[in-house]
């Protein structure tokens, strides 16, 4: 079988290479894309144990005087 420089979207041709060069190009421009950050990011300032899950289970602060 051998294969088409065309392919068919909607009814339309379209050459398969220009296909490619579009997808390469959404690539890049993907690439250079910067997301925002949603909140401002702070510093931890909970104790080294308590900044993890185990830390928090293994040591917890909730009963302690």
């Amino acid at each position: 079988m051998s294969t088409s420089r065309f392919i068919e979207i909607d009814g339309k041709r379209h050459l398969w290479r220009d296909i490619l060069q579009l997808r390469s190009e959404q690539k890049k421009a993907q690439s250079r894309a910067q997301q925002p950050t949603l909140f401002e990011i702070e510093e931890d300032c909970r104790p080294i144990r308590q900044r993890t899950a185990e830390g928090r289970y293994l040591e917890p602060t909730l009963f302690c005087s």
